[in-house]
């Protein structure tokens, strides 16, 4: 394929899917059951940590987690117990249990008392076309609180090699416009033009097979490639061919 070719090929994948029935089998459906930003954020990042696995089964653990905070994440964030985070403790996702999630709101609850909230940290350390260093920065604020090593894997670091898939799905569902229903455009103080792919096993296979990437791990330096060929695309909105390769790799077996 020419690169216009592919740009059509890609455009035309992004229209099938970067819709609202997109939402019907995705974690994003979560944080779309809340209309207040802080818990659109909050339960957008939970349930983006606990992104990896069968979808099935994220989806309703995420359901869980939301009805352990009550519905409401932000309220629950700010004004919690440590009675009410001890039945939080039975909870567990594959590697992230109860402990964590416990770890995690008052974590949460640091950054909203102390540093502005989730927009604020990402905003203070953005780059002129990248929020990978933010998301190492991020790393270490969200860990300033004494915290169990073992947690520390939830959340990863571009710093030390990682892709950092989750937190760059994350990224995207607060940043891209909500034009279509599907993401939300909620952290007005950050551009789509800034995000990079959430690289995954099946992004990543789609993307080898369309000659965007030619490292064979899903790493740092594969997301540095996949966002300079995605950015070539489509300098704006890099991201929104995010849509184009999980379809075509989890829908479409490409």
């Amino acid at each position: 394929m020419t690169k216009s070719e592919l740009k059509d090929f890609l455009d035309e994948k992004v229209v099938q899917y970067n819709n609202p029935k997109f939402l019907e089998d995705d974690p994003l459906q979560i944080p779309h059951r809340f209309s207040k930003k802080e818990d659109i954020e909050i339960s957008g990042f939970l349930t983006a940590t606990i992104a990896w696995g069968n979808r099935k089964s994220i989806i309703n653990n995420a359901s869980r987690m939301m009805e352990l905070l009550d519905n409401a994440p932000y309220d629950f964030v700010l004004n919690h117990t440590d009675t009410d985070l001890e039945k939080l403790v039975p909870f567990v996702h594959r590697t992230f249990n109860g402990n964590d999630l416990c770890y995690f709101i008052q974590s949460l609850q640091n950054i909203y008392t102390k540093h502005n909230g989730l927009e604020a940290v990402f905003v203070k350390h953005q780059q002129k076309d990248s929020l990978q260093s933010a998301i190492s920065k991020f790393k270490a604020i969200f860990f300033e609180l004494p915290h169990q090593t073992r947690t520390m894997k939830h959340v990863s670091d571009p710093n030390k090699g990682s892709a950092a898939k989750r937190i760059n799905m994350f990224l995207r569902w607060m940043v891209r416009d909500s034009n279509t229903g599907v993401d939300f455009g909620i952290w007005k103080q950050l551009s789509s033009s800034q995000l990079s792919c959430p690289l995954d096993v099946h992004s990543g296979n789609v993307a080898r097979k369309l000659k965007l990437v030619k490292r064979k791990q899903n790493d740092a330096k594969a997301l540095a490639e996949l966002d300079k060929s995605l950015r070539k695309l489509d300098s704006k909105d890099p991201v929104k061919y995010d849509f184009a390769l999980f379809g075509l790799g989890v829908f479409e077996k490409f």
